[in-house]
C-alpha cells in the first residue's frame, strides 16, 4: 500500500523523507482540516490546528506502531489536539469575546456560505454543528468520515456501547434540530 511505503521512507530518514511526508500532507491535509473545523467552527483556527497536527505527526512518526492504518492514527492525533484546544483557556476566552462582540457563534464567512449553497445541505450542516460536542464528534467520525463503531470508539477512547448510545441520541437530537431549522422530516 502507498501509505506503508511512505511510512517506511519517513521512518528511515531517507533522502526522500520530506517528499514522503509532503505526500501524507497532500493526502490528508484537507480532510483533517475539515474534521477540525467541524469541532472548532473557525477556519483560521482549524488551519492552525491542522498545522499543529502535522508537526506532531512529523516529530512522532517513529512512534507509529502500525497497529492501525496511518489515516486512523492521524485522525486520533487531530481529535486529541482539537479536544485539547477546546479545553484551553484561549478557546474559552475567544468564545466570551465573540459573545461580547455579538459575532455569530458559528463563525460563518463567505467561503463557508459558498460551499454550502444547497438549502437542505446547509440546514443539515447547521443542525450537526449545533449538536453538543460529544454527539457531534460521533456523527462526524462515523457517518461523514465513514469509520466503524470500533474505530470511532478507539479514536475517542470510549467503549463501543457508548458510541452506539451517543449515535442513537445524536440522531434524535439531529432530527429535532433539523426540523426546527426548517428541514423536511
Amino acid at each position: 500500500m502507498e501509505e506503508d511505503h511512505l511510512i517506511a521512507k519517513i521512518n528511515r530518514n531517507s533522502p526522500s523523507r520530506e517528499d514522503a511526508f509532503n505526500k501524507l500532507m497532500d493526502m490528508y491535509g484537507e480532510e483533517i482540516k475539515r474534521l477540525i473545523f467541524s469541532f472548532v467552527k473557525n477556519w483560521p483556527q482549524a488551519e492552525d490546528l491542522t498545522q499543529d497536527v502535522f508537526v506532531t505527526l512529523y516529530t512522532k512518526l517513529e512512534t507509529f506502531r502500525g497497529e492501525s492504518n496511518i489515516r486512523s492514527w492521524i485522525y486520533s492525533i487531530a481529535i486529541n489536539k482539537t479536544k485539547d484546544y477546546l479545553k484551553s483557556w484561549h478557546f474559552r476566552k475567544m468564545q466570551v469575546t465573540d459573545k461580547l462582540k455579538g459575532e455569530p457563534k458559528t463563525g460563518k464567512n463567505a467561503v463557508e456560505l459558498h460551499v454550502i449553497s444547497n438549502t437542505e445541505d446547509r440546514i443539515l450542516y447547521e443542525s450537526v454543528l449545533q449538536l453538543p460536542l460529544k454527539y457531534r464528534e460521533v456523527i462526524l467520525i462515523h457517518y461523514y468520515k465513514e469509520f466503524s463503531i470500533r474505530e470511532t470508539s478507539e479514536f475517542l477512547s470510549i467503549k463501543e456501547a457508548t458510541v452506539k448510545t451517543r449515535l442513537s441520541r445524536a440522531r434524535k437530537l439531529l432530527q429535532e434540530q433539523y426540523t426546527k431549522l426548517g428541514g423536511e422530516r
